[in-house]
């Protein structure tokens, strides 16, 4: 009798040390598909709006982007941003998700946006972090029919969050600055999906091992004062801001490239 109890106890106590070995499994198992679910954590930010009420802000503005910003990717869906987002230009390209609950119009559905410009002075450089959106982008965040309503308001408090950019379909492209030449190279870069915004731009001639590196003039344009003829076609390296991955466009510029072109690449950050 007393071994057949022994023997119960024995295996109760087993199987407790069993299940406390698997608890700390569980424990991160809800953690971690609490993460998988895709809830952003956000931040709070102050959004306006400038432009016409379904433009797209400004022509390009401080990033250079040109009339990129009103056509597919971006899809006038853009902000300029106050310094903790333009970041002196590094954070052109860079995407957020945005959102509001904080007025009745408010959708609270996030809308993606891309740093396409910079909100200089007033609030724009008061607030720790503010978006001044497209017309197109902040009605984006109202309900059906209440854009106009939202606009109105004029002045936001809003939820944020950084995302990877993502653009189906589409690959890094290089648009030729009107003033580069054989001597001086400079070209806007756009449409980089992943962290969206650049680190480091270097180039690589015809027939060399070694990289150039390039500095930023402005904006998302990064220049290259080379004292003598590039040799194209001319290979580009690319550094993303944030996770620094790097990303390679084999002889992306030709021989006989022009000022003010584009050249589409074959590559982007999703592939590597």
């Amino acid at each position: 009798m007393a071994s057949s109890s022994f023997h119960r106890l024995s295996s109760l106590l087993v199987f407790v040390g069993f299940l406390s070995l698997l608890r700390p499994c569980a424990c991160y198992s809800r953690l971690f598909l609490n993460s998988s679910a895709g809830v952003l954590a956000t931040s709070p930010a102050v959004a306006t709006w400038y432009g016409s009420p379904g433009g797209d802000g400004s022509d390009g503005g401080a990033c250079g982007y040109g009339d990129a910003v009103s056509k597919p990717p971006f899809s006038s869906l853009i902000s300029a941003g106050g310094p903790s987002l333009y970041k002196s230009g590094k954070g052109c390209g860079a995407c957020y998700q945005v959102s509001c609950t904080s007025n009745g119009a408010c959708s609270g559905n996030p809308v993606t946006v891309v740093i396409t410009d910079e909100c200089p002075g007033g609030p724009c450089a008061s607030d720790p972090v503010h978006f001044d959106l497209s017309g197109t982008a902040f009605g984006a965040m109202a309900k059906p029919g209440q854009a106009d309503a939202l606009r109105n308001v004029g002045s936001l408090q809003i939820q944020y969050s950084r995302v990877p950019c993502n653009y189906p379909g589409v690959n890094v492209a290089f648009k030729m600055d009107a003033g580069s030449n054989p001597y001086y190279f400079a070209v806007v870069i756009e449409f980089e999906d992943g962290d969206g915004d650049l680190s480091a731009v270097d180039v690589k001639q015809a027939g060399s091992g070694s990289w150039l590196p390039t500095q930023q003039s402005w904006g998302a344009v990064w220049k290259l004062n080379s004292g003598s003829p590039l040799q194209a076609p001319l290979s580009i390296r690319l550094t993303s801001g944030l996770s620094g991955k790097t990303l390679v466009a084999t002889n992306v510029i030709p021989v006989g490239w022009q000022p003010g072109a584009t050249y589409n690449s074959i590559v982007n950050f999703k592939e590597v």
